[in-house]
């Protein structure tokens, strides 16, 4: 008998320091990539000012990022309310971060749809559409929110309905303390 309950300590514990060595940490899967629970994969981008932005870089904060083109209906709908969230958080928190990732467009278009509407929030572009690969972007718009982790914690396909849906995703990932 004393034997069996070793062998079944010993076992435990070996499983135990197993599973502790190939955690992933507070939350995530250690898998990066573009599925919920993955680290979001790096990227590099230029924005419509020619800056460079980096995912990694924004690593401690809150990250949203939306694809999307001009010429998608659903995109275009979805722009006001995505305008309004950005115009309140950037009033209320400096932590988020909001990007737009232009799709197979030019500069001077992303930039024209931009300033037509009055959006102000930041875009970047992906002419050769090599982010959206990597994030395995198959219909417009698709939206990730990113915790402070860098771990993906929502993959929205379609467009949002409203600025309050929006927010709710939003509350995934910021503290609204």
């Amino acid at each position: 008998m004393k034997i069996k309950a070793f062998l079944v300590l010993l076992v435990l514990a070996l499983t135990l320091t197993v599973a502790g060595c190939t955690s992933s940490g507070p939350s995530g899967n250690g898998t990066v990539g573009s599925r919920v629970g993955d680290l979001a994969a790096d990227f590099t981008l230029k924005d419509l000012n020619g800056q460079t932005v980096t995912l990694s870089s924004l690593r401690g904060r809150p990250v949203m990022l939306n694809f999307w083109a001009s010429w998608c209906g659903p995109c275009r709908s979805e722009m006001p309310d995505i305008q309004a969230v950005y115009v309140e958080r950037l009033a209320t928190t400096t932590l988020l971060v909001i990007l737009s990732i232009n799709l197979g467009e030019s500069a001077a278009t992303a930039r024209q749809f931009m300033e037509d509407g009055h959006f102000t929030f930041p875009t970047l572009l992906d002419s050769q559409k090599s982010v959206a690969l990597q994030y395995d972007v198959t219909a417009i718009p698709t939206t990730f929110f990113i915790d402070e982790n860098g771990i993906i914690i929502e993959r929205r396909l379609g467009s949002f309905s409203s600025k309050g849906q929006i927010d709710g995703f939003l509350s995934q990932i910021v503290d609204e303390d």
